[in-house]
């Protein structure tokens, strides 16, 4: 049998009204135009809306002014000044008006032997005299204590004179043999002794101005400014940090709040006129090294020299910076306690001669230094089955706070 399909569909239902018998026209034309070029004209508003502004900056102003400075040095307006106390006492010659001219002369000389003329004063500085020290100088007693001496006369300059003044203080003592020079923590000094020749006494004083004061002191073949751990703030942050290795191994720990009270409070009370010193201690897990070390049979001990010194320290795993107080501009020195793991105990540093380290530590300038500690009889402690909690002894604390090469 054949089957019989009916092709007929029904119609689409269109309503003659509304459907639309023309093509689209010139209308639909200018209204895509208009929204395109409506378009285009806002572009360059949008584009300038989400740029990134980058400021012009004068670069051939910039550049002039670097060979200024290079050419002649920015420069600091110093002064100095000199203080006579008892000067009723018999001597050679009397200093008088012409001694402030004496005086800088001789620093002029010793500027000129130095590696940097006068330190940042390019010898723009005035150099003054007092031959009366006053009645409060006169009537105080300097053979007492060089800490005594000192804070007297930074409660007298700072009365009497400004803070922004190098101040030294010559005592003609007619009862006392020599001369001895003292320069306090604060910007001024003291002399103390049988002025028997004005001359000798003008050419100290000038060279304490240049090479304590100006210069600080320091040999600029053996200190370097970039070595220097204080921030542009005046403050540094002590972090002491333990590093246990492995703590599947042994854990310790360490009181160093003990530790604190004992020996880090004397050396910051002392360094406290210099910078402002806070400190912060820390016991971390989980902290292997970087570098890798091996096995010595003559030395029994697993060895790593000064060339993995670079490598010694692991960034990834150890999470030192983490104070708050470092934040800023202010400096971290960083000391470090690292506790191996069992499988490479004892590890100990092997020097470029060849010999054993004594303290088996390192340093690492203006970042801070690393001591290993390898635990008692940790061959034999590796075979425990369960690590204890042990307490750090106070004599690898008190290494820890000097290590050295």
């Amino acid at each position: 049998m054949a089957e019989i399909c009916d092709s007929t569909s029904p119609e689409p239902n269109f309503d003659d009204k509304t459907m639309r018998k023309t093509k689209p026209g010139l209308k639909r034309l200018i209204l895509t135009l208009t929204v395109f070029f409506s378009f285009l004209s806002g572009l360059p508003s949008l584009l300038k809306s989400i740029e990134i502004y980058r400021s012009p900056l004068p670069f051939r102003d910039i550049d002039s002014l670097s060979n200024a400075i290079h050419s002649n040095p920015l420069v600091f307006p110093c002064k100095f000044h000199v203080v006579f106390v008892n000067n009723d006492h018999t001597s050679s010659t009397k200093p008088d008006e012409n001694l402030g001219f004496l005086i800088g002369s001789y620093m002029s000389e010793y500027a000129g032997n130095s590696s940097s003329v006068c330190g940042t004063c390019d010898g723009d500085y005035a150099v003054s005299v007092s031959l009366d020290g006053g009645e409060a100088l006169r009537e105080f007693t300097f053979d007492q204590t060089d800490e005594v001496v000192d804070e007297y006369l930074q409660s007298v300059v700072e009365i009497t004179r400004s803070r922004l003044v190098y101040t030294i203080v010559v005592v003609n003592s007619g009862e006392r043999d020599g001369v001895r020079a003292v320069v306090g923590k604060y910007r001024h000094g003291w002399v103390v002794g049988r002025v028997a020749d004005v001359e000798v006494v003008a050419e100290m004083v000038a060279e304490m101005f240049v090479k304590v004061f100006v210069n600080g002191a320091k040999d600029e073949r053996s200190i370097q400014g970039e070595f220097m751990p204080v921030g542009a703030d005046g403050k540094i942050v002590l972090s002491f940090n333990l590093l246990n290795a492995d703590p599947r191994d042994w854990i310790y720990d360490w009181d160093f709040k003990e530790v604190g009270e004992k020996l880090l409070a004397p050396t910051l009370e002392a360094l406290a006129p210099i910078a402002n010193i806070s400190v912060e201690s820390q016991v971390l897990y989980h902290t292997p090294k970087s570098s890798y070390s091996y096995w010595d049979d003559e030395h029994e001990s697993h060895i790593f020299s000064t060339k993995d010194l670079p490598f010694f320290v692991n960034s990834n795993e150890w999470h030192l910076d983490t104070s708050i107080a470092a934040g800023g501009r202010s400096k971290i020195l960083q000391f470090v306690v690292y506790v191996p793991s069992a499988s490479e105990c004892p590890l100990r540093l092997q020097l470029p001669n060849g010999e054993i380290s004594v303290t088996n530590a390192f340093i690492s300038p203006t970042w801070g230094g690393v001591l290993v500690f390898n635990p008692p009889n940790c061959l034999a402690n590796a075979n425990n089955m369960y690590p204890f909690r042990r307490t750090i002894s106070p004599q690898v604390e008190n290494n820890s706070l000097l290590i050295r090469r």
